[in-house]
């Protein structure tokens, strides 16, 4: 297969650190005061270099080569600023190409039969082949991790699974780490959470559990934890978060035996297991018990629980316990006093306390000093990246040598938190007024969907199997200029919104003749669906600089939700009105919904998340009416992360999904029967929401279903969900173009769970992320399948 594609120059093969492996029994060696690290770092670079690198890999103006040497450029430059910012232990792994749990398939030897001839022919292609897919291979399925808006790609195992170790990328990454100078801990996803990550393989048992293949995998993780060893690695850090989540007796059995199996190898290096993003609840006994050497825990947000249950456990006496007490998903300062006083009472229950962020730095931008546009009021009470690791570092140094030595930082630390707490810039009483004013009624249609549907099928007027697309169309080099000009001061708004209005013309115009039936304006003016927004609200604050990986090469800026939330003039309606005066078929309104709006930002942590989603949803629904009032007969409110921001733990998921799903209703719940409301959601698992699917109460849904293979259309039907669905026949996320087969193919696979009569035919998300000649093909084919369809059903 030829050398890895992440495998870097650094030195193999260096040897064991002369002080050795202490003893299992005792507690692992050391420096004595407590020590700063963190579980990840955002990957792109200052720049987004990284990006950029791979992007020109793939149209063919980088080489190979070239590309690795970026890549180990941009690790040797975040272990450097680690190491020089005073965190003593390294993560080396953390950084991907595209993807960790791709990249652990990939250690683990788990490629998907058709796609093992691309990476026997070409290790690096094969990877992106399995992130993108090809013409001849539909890439692998890419949801949510966890509940974050972080994508991974999905592993696909069967009975057949035959799992061959691969340790070139931990080992290469450790090796270069280790000849720079670093004390470095590589970082591996664990065997328990890799295997419940995954789906059954395409023609396995659709009642496959791919946890089954533990005892076959657990060899594999054992020959790269070996390899590691014979590297120089001291410590190992094995990721578990899906621990935090309900997991019944047999999850938390294969848990025991992995790591009770993986502790008693004589040849590994120490192993740290971390878990984060909830409370770790029956798995916390779990691990504390096992025969590894240290626990890396999360004590922020709900996650704070795990302090209690330390305590109530025994702690962790002989062990080392990473304290994750900076939050690392939210941009917000740290409470420093309120973590240290945590940290004291942890120095109690562990052999050794060291610092950390919660969680991998990858959900949080990297500087937040760079943002010269913010309010400097606002911008005290910011920390990204680089500001978390300083935290980190300084509540360290505190909890080893004592408050006084970083009363300073304290004292700092206070006034801000002061400052944000008692700051006009987070209340407006009229919004408050507003929200607090809002009754049920205001939160529903009032007239039911049977008599919604006849009429809007009066009004719109549209064919079986009717095609539209979710709202997005390619954004184009010049339509980024367009936008760097204007702000730059290049062109005037008029010279910017000719351009708007020449593409929309165009748009509109190609999906005419494309043959779609419901329309859309194609949203060039808009940087990203929730950006967008924020920057015409109150409340919220938008960055430069902010970016935040979400897929591949895919980043987004998230808004920072500061205050509190007002609509000041419309948002969307200008640009719609105009669409729809260039055609006699039905323009799509385009909005994104509450919950994804606070999804997608980084949220206030100084109020009920219920309290802001009520907020929002007043100002969308302002918006929504001055929609219907120019005569929108379609309104789309998407909300993609209905589903990913469900929390982990069953205990907590019945009050959100009421908040949530209220929002929506108070977005929508004041138009006129004949207007139809759309919904969108996109790669998560949707079985576990389908109520709260059927309480949003939306006309019809849109939901990814092409790299799923119309899974959710049987699940929908299984539930007996009453109205109408779109589910994904063309996957945008890849480049290639599906032809009038598949798609027909795709179509009647719903067909068999859904009548015709509520089923469209869409792409399954936006098409901002695709070339024109993509989707131009991919559009042209999808109308012609729903017509021969549809012909075959009239």
């Amino acid at each position: 297969m030829g050398r890895p594609p992440w495998v870097g120059d650094g030195v193999l093969g260096l040897p064991v650190p002369s002080d050795g492996f202490p003893p299992r029994q005792n507690i692992p060696g050391g420096p004595a005061r407590p020590a700063a690290t963190v579980h990840g770092y955002p990957r792109q670079g200052p720049r987004r270099e990284l990006k950029k690198a791979v992007e020109r890999y793939w149209s063919g103006r980088l080489t190979a080569d070239a590309l690795r040497d970026v890549c180990a450029a941009l690790r040797r430059d975040v272990w450097r600023e680690l190491a020089d910012a005073g965190v003593r232990e390294v993560p080396s792994g953390d950084f991907s190409l595209y993807d960790h749990v791709l990249d652990t398939l990939v250690m683990t030897g788990a490629v998907p039969h058709r796609h093992r001839a691309a990476v026997e022919a070409d290790a690096l292609d094969g990877y992106f082949a399995m992130a993108r897919g090809t013409q001849e291979a539909p890439p692998l399925e890419m949801t949510k991790w966890f509940d974050t808006n972080y994508h991974y790609l999905v592993p696909e195992l069967g009975p057949d699974t035959v799992f061959r170790t691969d340790s070139g990328k931990p080992v290469g990454e450790y090796t270069e780490a280790r000849a720079l100078g670093h004390d470095a801990r590589p970082v591996l996803v664990g065997p328990v959470t890799f295997l419940l990550l995954a789906k059954p393989a395409p023609g396995a048992d659709p009642d496959f559990e791919p946890l089954t293949l533990l005892d076959r995998l657990l060899p594999v993780y054992a020959e790269v934890l070996a390899d590691l060893r014979a590297a120089g690695a001291g410590w190992v850090q094995l990721d578990e978060p899906a621990l935090v989540q309900d997991q019944p007796p047999a999850v938390l059995n294969a848990a025991a035996r992995a790591y009770r199996e993986l502790g008693a190898l004589a040849d590994r290096p120490r192993l740290l297991v971390a878990s984060y993003f909830d409370r770790l609840g029956d798995a916390l006994p779990v691990l504390a018990q096992s025969p590894v050497e240290g626990l890396a825990l999360d004590f922020t947000g709900p996650a704070a629980a795990n302090l209690d249950a330390l305590a109530a456990n025994g702690g962790l006496p002989g062990k080392r316990l990473v304290a994750g007490v900076v939050d690392g998903r939210n941009v917000w300062i740290n409470d420093l006093e309120r973590s240290l006083s945590t940290l004291a009472t942890l120095l109690g229950l562990a052999g050794r306390v060291d610092v950390a962020a919660s969680c991998s730095l990858l959900h949080v931008p990297l500087d937040a000093s760079v943002e010269r546009d913010v309010d400097p009021q606002v911008a005290r009470w910011l920390a990204f990246a680089r500001q978390k690791t300083a935290e980190v570092v300084t509540l360290a140094h505190g909890l080893g040598a004592g408050a006084d030595a970083i009363a300073p930082q304290l004292a700092a630390n206070r006034a801000a938190r002061a400052s944000r707490s008692g700051s006009a810039l987070t209340r407006d009483p009229a919004v408050r007024a507003r929200s607090a004013a809002v009754t049920p009624a205001d939160a529903a249609r009032t007239q039911p969907y049977a008599e919604r549907a006849a009429a809007q099928r009066a009004r719109l007027r549209l064919p079986l199997l009717p095609t539209t697309t979710i709202g997005s169309f390619p954004q184009t080099a010049a339509l980024r200029t367009a936008r760097a000009d204007l702000r730059a001061g290049r062109i005037d708004r008029a010279a910017y919104d000719a351009r708007m209005s020449a593409e929309i013309r165009d748009v509109i115009a190609f999906q005419e003749d494309a043959g779609l039936d419901v329309l859309v304006h194609g949203e060039p003016e808009r940087n990203d669906m929730v950006q967008y927004f924020a920057e015409q609200l109150t409340g919220y604050l938008a960055t430069r600089h902010g970016w935040v990986q979400s897929y591949g090469t895919r980043y987004v800026r998230p808004p920072i939700l500061a205050g509190d939330v007002s609509r000041p003039e419309p948002m969307t309606l200008r640009w719609t009105r105009y669409a729809q005066s260039l055609t006699g078929r039905p323009v799509k309104g385009m909005l994104t919904g509450p919950v994804t709006m606070l999804a997608w930002s980084f949220v206030r942590d100084d109020q009920p998340l219920a309290d802001t989603a009520r907020q929002v949803a007043l100002a969308l629904r302002d918006e929504v009416a001055d929609l219907e009032d120019a005569g929108t007969a379609v309104i789309q409110v998407d909300e993609p992360a209905l589903r990913e921001s469900l929390p982990l733990r069953e205990a907590d998921r019945g009050a959100y999904l009421e908040w949530a799903t209220e929002a929506f209703r108070l977005t929508t719940g004041g138009v006129r029967a004949d207007t139809q409301i759309h919904t969108h959601m996109c790669y998560a698992e949707f079985g576990e929401i389908l109520s709260a699917i059927e309480s949003l109460d939306a006309d019809v849904i849109s939901l990814e279903a092409a790299r799923s293979h119309m899974r959710v259309a049987e699940e929908l039907a299984d539930a007996d969900y009453p109205r109408e669905v779109g589910p994904g026949v063309y996957d945008i996320h890849s480049p290639r173009v599906p032809d009038q087969g598949e798609l027909v193919a795709l179509l009647y696979t719903g067909l068999r769970a859904l009548p015709a009569d509520r089923l469209w035919a869409n792409p399954d998300c936006g098409l901002k992320t695709r070339t024109w000649p993509e989707v131009r093909e991919s559009l042209r084919h999808l109308t012609q399948a729903a017509r021969e369809v549809r012909a075959k059903l009239e």
